[in-house]
């Protein structure tokens, strides 16, 4: 039920910058760092959209492989403290099913 209600909040989010960049489709003086020059507002919003999103996608992934580093870290850590406590005779280990 999660992954519907962000994909349904994705598609009003595109129907609203649709809506609203095609309301502004007259030319527009943009300035960039080196120079300036004129686009249609609509290109101007759509491209500023993008970006945005390929920027959090980004930040994203990274968020994404610093977490899935951390979890074989743990993973490795809590084998050799099980393996450690198994050796010591502390406790007894039972065999897994599934080994990740």
């Amino acid at each position: 039920m999660k992954g519907q209600t962000y994909v349904i909040l994705a598609i009003v989010l595109v129907i609203i910058v649709a809506v609203f960049a095609v309301m502004n489709v007259e030319s527009v003086e943009v300035n960039y760092i080196f120079w300036s020059g004129e686009s249609p507002l609509i290109l101007v919003i759509l491209f500023s959209v993008l970006m945005g999103g390929i920027i959090t996608a980004a930040a994203g992934l990274v968020r994404i492989y610093q977490l899935q580093k951390t979890i074989k870290m743990l993973k490795v850590k809590n084998q050799q403290m099980s393996k450690q406590l198994e050796d010591s005779g502390i406790i007894k280990m039972e065999p897994t099913e599934h080994n990740d």
